[in-house]
């Protein structure tokens, strides 16, 4: 019962990452209109988001370094948890006096204390959710917390459109009533703070190894290891900077000028493109039996769009300016390909790599050459590419390692600082040309990834790691 217990509170973690991660696709807009920011500054929310991800994983290598002793071990897992929830939650309590104020400055500064303790809890969070329960069904419970995960991502945008834009039966494009954000980041500060709670109330057995860990950079004499951490910045950057700068690129008028209030569907289909792909490959892992597993292959992705679907549907049916079908609707055949495309792939992780980034820069280039809903279309589906891309470059990353695999995880875990550093970028190309054309970067970053996919084809291992599409970041 504790097991269960815990359980639940973990992945009510997992959605949070999901949930604040997307909105940040709805936060960036606002901040640019709110704060008259260049696209460049505006990216900055991404740059303190992700970089705190890579200052927390770097202090808790530097930690372990020089201390020889690994923190979350140390420590154990729900006090590690605990103590990052807590750095969360006074980061949220920032925002509130940050937004009071009007400094965009500390508003950043907020943004980055909430993502170190969220890179606390990640650092903890794979091998806890393991050890809640039988080892042979620990990939499943991995499986049902990513899946949480994404329903934060498609969710999230709604819920902060709701607080920032207006109510569920109306969206009002005047100012922001501060009152209303208010109440959303105290919600998530007393939510951080309960689930700290329960995770330091509940004492179960957690230490299955010695604290005591040396660490060197002896993994990186492995060019699978080297190639795939500049793979994993590429895939964070350019899966984060898709939806980052699609704000700006929907108030162009050949996209409609759509406002601000109503990107809430279009940031929410792309992290739901995410939720559909890792759907698609969870059914990897559900089942044994070869008949079944297709069939779950072509079914699951198509139920989790439903679920996309409905969700939106729930809040622009009640906004007459807002049609998701014209856009909705027509997805479904990006949908279909990403099905067909993975039916043909699932076994290698490798060739799956290649195929979706290769499918990913053919439908960005698609997105530069037309407008309108069809670009859209073609921008959006780079939610269907991505969703498998952390997990393939993760499992051939560490391929053949033995004993560096725990170290490369650390290493790899640090290139999410891609996260931090190609969205801005992509927004200093838009102020240097123009936003649609600063989607080049796009195609650019998956050119890459499809390299790395070509590159560690080649590498045999005696065990397969196609088990390994079902997670994601």
């Amino acid at each position: 019962m504790q097991k269960q217990s815990t359980f639940i509170a973990v992945i009510a973690i997992f959605f949070f990452w999901g949930f604040m991660a997307a909105s940040n696709g709805i936060f960036i807009p606002f901040c640019k209109e709110h704060f008259q920011l260049t696209q460049f500054q505006s990216q900055l929310i991404d740059s303190t988001f992700y970089g705190g991800y890579f200052i927390g994983s770097l202090l808790l290598f530097v930690y372990t370094y020089f201390s020889k002793k690994d923190f979350v071990i140390q420590h154990g897992y729900t006090k590690s948890f605990s103590i990052g929830l807590i750095i969360s939650a006074f980061g949220a309590l920032c925002m509130i006096p940050s937004l009071h104020i009007g400094s965009y400055a500390l508003i950043l500064l907020s943004f980055f204390v909430i993502a170190l303790g969220f890179s606390l809890q990640q650092t903890a969070a794979n091998p806890f959710v393991v050890l809640l329960g039988e080892e042979r069904t620990g990939a499943h419970r991995l499986s049902l917390a990513g899946g949480i995960n994404s329903v934060g991502t498609t969710i999230g945008p709604l819920i902060v459109a709701y607080f920032l834009f207006g109510s569920i039966s109306g969206v009002s494009t005047q100012a922001v009533a501060l009152k209303s954000v208010d109440t959303l980041y105290v919600m998530l500060v007393v939510l951080f703070l309960v689930l700290a709670f329960i995770l330091r109330s509940i004492k179960i057995k957690e230490h299955s190894q010695s604290a005591d860990q040396e660490f060197s950079f002896d993994a990186l004499k492995y060019p699978q290891l080297k190639l795939g951490m500049i793979a994993i910045f590429v895939y964070v950057g350019v899966e984060v900077t898709i939806q980052s700068n699609m704000g700006a690129l929907l108030n162009l008028p050949e996209y409609g000028s759509i406002p601000n209030a109503y990107l809430f569907p279009f940031i929410s289909l792309y992290w739901g493109s995410l939720m559909i792909g890792r759907w698609t490959g969870a059914a990897e892992a559900l089942t044994e039996n070869k008949q079944t597993k297709k069939l779950l292959l072509i079914v699951l992705p198509f139920l989790a769009f439903a679920l996309v679907y409905a969700v939106n549907y729930l809040k622009a049916s009640a906004i007459p300016e807002i049609d998701i079908n014209t856009v909705f609707l027509p997805y479904l055949g990006f949908v279909a390909l990403m099905v067909a495309v993975a039916f043909l792939t699932i076994e290698n992780s490798a060739t799956m790599l290649l195929a979706f980034s290769l499918a990913a820069m053919a439908c960005m280039i698609g997105g530069l050459l037309t407008t309108g809903n069809l670009s859209i279309m073609f921008f959006l589906s780079g939610g269907l590419w991505c969703s498998v891309m952390w997990p393939c470059i993760f499992s051939n990353a560490i391929k053949n390692l033995g004993t560096y695999a725990s170290q490369a995880s650390a290493f790899l875990i640090m290139m999410i600082l891609g996260g931090a550093v190609i969205p801005p970028f992509q927004g200093w190309v838009s102020d240097m040309t123009d936003i649609k054309t600063s989607y080049v970067v796009a195609p650019l970053c998956f050119a890459y990834l499809a390299f790395y996919g070509w590159k560690v084809r080649g590498i045999k291992s005696e065990e397969t790691s196609t088990a390994a599409v079902n997670g994601g970041h």
